[in-house]
This record gives structure tokens, sequence and C-alpha cells, in this order.
């Protein structure tokens, strides 16, 4: 089975985060969770954002980055819109990755250097969340990224929700993160 350095979006290691990793871990995965914001958790995405605009968007993508140092190194790395920044940095640069899952978020791939042949990806997003389809550029990254390899996909799911798969906040959508968890679980599968 696969082993997993899953990264926390911008609210913090939250219940819904821990929830996904547990679902990941019953299906037989090994599932890491780097806590980038050091136990602090936000009632809202823009509280969160605070933070790690105090804190500093480097400090914070720096905690996710070594925190998968002191592990092997054929790694899955998956992150929730901020933690993508920490997960597809490692996916592009650390040898060694056997896979990438993005949620909400996609940056482009010239940002690392250009994407390690032979490694798959994923990128999951709603199709009328403005914070990934229009403000950050991060749809386009991904729509890139799928047109430069053969081993990526992007879904779309209908909504407009940022932090859809996260069940312990306001913006889950049951459908959509079942569909995700679902497709995410088929990734991993065949990973060894």
């Amino acid at each position: 089975m696969a082993e997993v350095v899953l990264y926390h979006h911008a609210q913090g290691l939250t219940d819904g985060v821990k929830s996904f990793a547990e679902e990941l871990r019953q299906a037989g995965h090994t599932v890491h969770l780097p806590d980038m914001y050091e136990g602090h958790t936000y009632a809202t995405l823009d509280e969160g954002l605070e933070y790690a605009r105090t804190t500093g968007f480097g400090v914070v993508n720096e905690r996710g980055v070594q925190a998968a140092q002191g592990l092997g190194d054929r790694l899955v790395y998956a992150g929730f819109s901020l933690g993508v920044m920490a997960a597809q940095q490692l996916a592009q640069t650390r040898p060694g990755a056997t896979g990438a899952l993005f949620f909400y978020s996609c940056l482009p791939a010239e940002e690392f250097g250009g994407w390690p042949a032979g490694v798959p990806v994923q990128v999951h997003g709603m199709d009328e969340d403005p914070l990934f389809t229009e403000e950050g550029g991060d749809l386009d990254a991904a729509r890139a990224l799928v047109a430069s390899t053969d081993d990526a996909e992007l879904f779309l799911y209908p909504g407009k929700e940022h932090l859809f798969a996260d069940s312990s906040l306001p913006g889950y959508d049951e459908a959509a993160a079942k569909l995700l968890t679902s497709r995410t679980l088929a990734f991993l599968d065949p990973i060894r």
C-alpha cells in the first residue's frame, strides 16, 4: 500500500482533514499528517490565511517540507489548498515520489522546474470555486499540467465551495467528497 504525506489547508489540521486521513488508513495506506500550524486551527478561511500571512507563507511551507525529511523516499505527496505548496514542491523536487494528490489548488509546474517523468498526479477542485478557477490561476495551472504529461488527471466537481471535502466545515459537500475519496483510493491502490 501507499505511504502518503498529507498536508492540511489554511484552517489548520481540522477534524475533517484527520477524518480523511483515517479513511485512507482504513483502506490500508500509511498516512503522515504534518501540522504546519503547530496546533492552531481556525474557524474561517480568512482567519487561517491571516495566521499564514503573519507567520509567513514561506515559514509555513518550510515546516511542511521539513516534516517529510525524516520519512522514506517512496512517498505520495498530498495537500489540501495551502498544503499543496509543500506537496507539490516535494513531489517535483524530492527523489522517489510515487505520486501526488492536489486538492483545491495547483501551482504552475514550472515553479519547481517542471513535472517529473513517471510521477502520477491528480488535481481535484470545484468548477465554480473562485479560489480555484479564478483568483490564483490554479485551474489554468492544473490544465497545463494535464496537457504536459500523460500521468496527470484533473477532476472538476459541480459547485463553488473551496474546502468541500472537509467534513468538519460548513462548505462540506458529501456527494463530491465521496467521489473525491473514491478517486483518491483508486489512485493510491496500485502504488506500492
